[in-house]
C-alpha cells in the first residue's frame, strides 16, 4: 500500500507506443529464500517487451534496488536518446527518492506513477513470469545463487520468451528486426 506517499502524475494513460525508448515499466517484488526475503528490481522496454535492467538486492533501499536497475538500463541503452522516455512505477519510495529521481532527470527520463498496481499490470505481470516461470524451476538456495539464476532468467526472457504482441519474437529478436526495418527505410529514404 503506497497510499498517502510523495506522487508524480501518472503520464501513460492513452499513451500509444510506436517504438522502443518510449515508456519502460518497473516494479520490485521479493523473492524469498527460507526466512529470508530478498529483492527483484525490474525495467522493461514496453513496446519490445525487452528487460533493459534489473538488480537483486538483501534490502529495499534505493541505492540497491531502483538505482542499480535503472544505471543498468540507461547503460545498455546509451546509445539511444532517451529524452522523453516514460518511466511508469507504482509509489514505492525508492522511485520518488532524491537520488532516483536525479538519475533519471539527468538522463532526461520522466517518471510517471500509478496509484496501485492495477495502473502498473505489465510490470507486475512480468514480475510473476521471472518468478514462477524461471526461478522457481531453478530453485536458488542462497543469494548468489540467486543473483546467478536471475541473470540466466533475463538472459532467457530476452533472448527465448516468444511473444505474442511481438509476432511470436523474443525481444531481443524484434528489437533486431525493428533495427533493420528502420536501416531499410532509411536507405530507401536516401536513395529517392
Amino acid at each position: 500500500d503506497s497510499s498517502g506517499v510523495v506522487r508524480v502524475d501518472n503520464l501513460v494513460d492513452g499513451f500509444k507506443l510506436d517504438g522502443v525508448n518510449q515508456r519502460w515499466v518497473s516494479d520490485i517484488t521479493y523473492y524469498r529464500i527460507g526466512e529470508r526475503l530478498y529483492y527483484l528490481t525490474f525495467i522493461m522496454d514496453m513496446y519490445s517487451r525487452r528487460i533493459v535492467g534489473y538488480s537483486v538486492s538483501k534490502n529495499l533501499r534505493t541505492l540497491y534496488t531502483t538505482m542499480p536497475a535503472i544505471s543498468k538500463a540507461v547503460r545498455i541503452r546509451k546509445h539511444i536518446i532517451l529524452d522523453g522516455l516514460i518511466l511508469q512505477s507504482d509509489g514505492g519510495g525508492q522511485y520518488y527518492s532524491n537520488e532516483f529521481t536525479k538519475l533519471t532527470s539527468k538522463a532526461g527520463i520522466i517518471n510517471s506513477m500509478g496509484v496501485s498496481c492495477y495502473e502498473n499490470p505489465n510490470a507486475e505481470r512480468l514480475n510473476g513470469i521471472i518468478k514462477n516461470n524461471y526461478l522457481r524451476h531453478y530453485a536458488p538456495k542462497t543469494f548468489e545463487q540467486l543473483e546467478k539464476m536471475t541473470n540466466k532468467a533475463v538472459r532467457m526472457y530476452n533472448t527465448e520468451k516468444p511473444h505474442a504482441a511481438l509476432g511470436k519474437m523474443n525481444p531481443v529478436a524484434f528489437e533486431t528486426k525493428i533495427k533493420e526495418m528502420f536501416k531499410v527505410k532509411r536507405i530507401n529514404k536516401c536513395t529517392l
